[in-house]
């Protein structure tokens, strides 16, 4: 499954996307292997983990909470806040 880093979470991942093998029930099975995978830090010094926190998810471009299921899901979106209006 790929997953698509924006903003801070891009920041702390060191890279835009990647591809997750493996077998993952839950977002956040998800989301806990992708933290343990990288050890960045945001120029604020957060931690992907500590900006996972914060964000919102999409699941092949729905909304998802990190108990919704990744069953046959292809893309994951990390999306954390947003400056502005």
């Amino acid at each position: 499954m790929d997953i698509h880093y924006f903003a801070a979470a891009r920041a702390a991942a060191g890279t835009a996307s990647e591809t997750l093998d493996g077998s993952f029930g839950t977002l956040n099975d998800v989301l806990t292997a992708a933290a343990v995978n990288h050890s960045g830090k945001t120029d604020a010094g957060m931690e992907l983990a500590d900006i996972f926190d914060r964000c919102t998810f999409l699941i092949d471009g729905k909304r998802a909470e990190r108990e919704a299921s990744v069953e046959g899901a292809e893309r994951i979106d990390v999306l954390p806040p947003f400056a502005g209006g």
